[in-house]
């Protein structure tokens, strides 16, 4: 799909990855650019730069999610590309001293933002769309969907929640023309990156925002389904299911490594 004079929304895209998602499709000609971020003001200052059109929204409500798209299509049209690329890092405990944590609210909260989210999304544009006679979608996931995220069990679990609902609407809906991405880096040098703790996604080649963005673009240009900023996660992912064993005791001894880390950053506070 060729973005230039379509109606785009991004969510999250008041900074990091969806803030170069915001520019990129302006730059690619996008009719209307909607950014959409929890954080009004930050959104208002990237729509500001591409002249676009803000949103405040918590994407883990569907009502807030409706209203989005009800508000974009009332005053810009048809919804093309709906960007799906709000995401938390929350939940990381390099020691993993229990997978199943001590709450149920990072979990929920995961859920709620790197599935529903999407969920609720597909809800209220595949019907549109179909109508329309086509659409597309980009999920903004991890590369933690395909592989793993060492000490936080909650973001890797939904990000392979999120990876399984893009396989299923890509399915489903494939004679439908609706198209779906996916997007999945590894370090990427934003704000969420830099305030989790350091572990494999932050020491395998970090990438620009732009330049991940960049990716996207062209992904979406040639309606590629899995869109890997970093390719060496295609061998990973070869790794994983060839010996899932071998793979799982990689993981376990990154895992050790961290966890021996972190027990020395908690001496050296003592």
């Amino acid at each position: 799909m060729q973005v230039a004079g379509k109606v785009v929304v991004v969510t999250g895209g008041g900074n990091g990855i969806g803030k170069a998602l915001c520019e990129a499709f302006h730059a690619a000609g996008a009719s209307k650019v909607v950014v959409v971020d929890l954080d009004h003001g930050a959104a208002e200052k990237v729509a500001a730069t591409v002249g676009g059109a803000a949103f405040k929204c918590d994407v883990g409500q569907e009502k807030n999610i409706l209203h989005v798209i009800d508000e974009t299509e009332r005053m810009f049209g048809p919804i093309a590309l709906f960007c799906s690329n709000a995401g938390i890092g929350g939940g990381f405990d390099p020691l993993s001293v229990n997978a199943g944590g001590t709450s149920d609210e990072p979990w929920s909260r995961s859920w709620a933002i790197h599935v529903m989210a999407h969920v609720y999304a597909a809800r209220h544009l595949v019907p549109r769309m179909k109508t329309r006679g086509g659409g597309y979608f980009l999920n903004t996931i991890s590369a933690a969907g395909l592989l793993s995220q060492v000490g936080s069990p909650a973001y890797s679990t939904t990000k392979h929640a999120a990876v399984g609902f893009a396989e299923n609407l890509a399915i489903s809906h494939r004679a439908d023309n609706i198209k779906v991405s996916i997007l999945c880096p590894q370090g990427v040098d934003t704000n969420m990156l830099r305030a989790i703790p350091k572990g494999p996604q932050s020491g395998d080649g970090d990438l620009s925002a732009e330049q991940v963005a960049q990716d996207a673009l062209r992904g979406i240009e040639q309606e590629t389904f899995l869109i890997l900023p970093h390719p060496q996660v295609l061998g990973y992912m070869r790794k994983k299911t060839e010996n899932y064993d071998r793979w799982i005791g990689g993981m376990a001894k990154i895992q050790a490594k961290d966890a021996g880390s972190a027990r020395e950053v908690t001496r050296g506070k003592d």
